[in-house]
């Protein structure tokens, strides 16, 4: 792996004096898994937060491919190629699985989105409302091929959890199991087709069994060069699937490097944990 796909560079956020994020510095190559572990409040979803442009930051860059994003909204880091799910999962229970996930794709949409530039704009975000709305009523040949590429898409990713997913397809999201609410949420972010997906503790709520299956699909991920910045709770998944991890404590990164490496160090050991136990390991005490 080389270059560096995500450049993080002395970010920094505060809450009414506490500093969640306190100037912290990393990368994520392509094709590359690196995941943020550490104890609660250590500042591990802030900074998912100000990668995504869910919050702002108070200091520090955020680069994308070379590309500033730490002023960007939601939206439009989504349009540079940022996917990611949240720590509490979000879906949209009164639609179906495949509407859940078509709205991943609505950020890369063209002939659907005629005037799409001025939907960032206050003032004149109606032009573009207007115009998708004529689009949807009246349709153009782009919208129509468009849309055979939005429903290729879907049963992508439905294919993805086909076991899962499939025979749920035409569900409303709020009569899927909490698993099966996750596996949606994830698969309306690939949707996107990201450079880099954010995941945010994708196996909360899951047993053992259903672990395993998102581990094995991270894996598949992994293999397909997918670049992933992850915060998970579940050491055994994290030291399988990363290419290298980062420890935070109190909002400062104090150890980064090759899941061998970090599950090892005295530091990581004792913030993490709070005594003699490795990280995904025996007790050393």
């Amino acid at each position: 792996m080389s270059g560096q796909l995500l450049e993080v560079v002395n970010l920094e956020r505060h809450f009414e004096g506490l500093k969640a994020v306190d100037g912290i510095s990393f990368i994520v190559a392509p094709s590359e898994v690196v995941s943020i572990i550490g104890p609660n409040g250590s500042g591990k979803t802030t900074t998912l937060n100000l990668v995504t442009g869910t919050i702002p930051a108070n200091g520090g860059t955020i680069s994308l491919d070379g590309l500033r994003i730490d002023h960007g909204d939601t939206a439009r880091i989504a349009e540079h190629g940022v996917a990611r799910t949240f720590q509490n999962g979000r879906v949209f229970a009164t639609l179906s699985v495949a509407d859940n996930i078509e709205v991943g794709i609505h950020s890369t949409l063209r002939a659907s989105r005629p005037f799409r530039s001025l939907s960032h704009l206050f003032l004149l975000r109606w032009i573009s409302l207007l115009g998708e709305l004529f689009v949807a009523i009246v349709g153009t040949p782009g919208s129509r091929r468009e849309r055979v590429q939005i429903d290729a898409t879907v049963q992508e990713e439905i294919r993805r959890f086909e076991t899962r997913l499939g025979p749920r397809r035409d569900d409303p999201a709020y009569s899927l199991s909490y698993a099966n609410r996750r596996r949606t949420e994830i698969a309306r972010a690939l949707a996107l087709k990201p450079q880099l997906l954010v995941l945010d503790e994708p196996t909360a709520g899951m047993n053992q069994s259903e672990t395993v299956e998102v581990l094995e699909q991270l894996l598949e991920l992994k293999a397909e060069g997918q670049a992933i910045l992850l915060v998970e709770h579940k050491l055994d998944l994290v030291m399988k699937v990363s290419d290298r991890i980062i420890v935070m404590d109190g909002g400062r990164i104090i150890a980064e490097g090759p899941p061998e490496v970090v599950r090892r160090d005295p530091a990581v050991i004792e913030a993490y944990l709070g005594h003699r136990r490795v990280p995904g390991g025996k007790d050393t005490a």
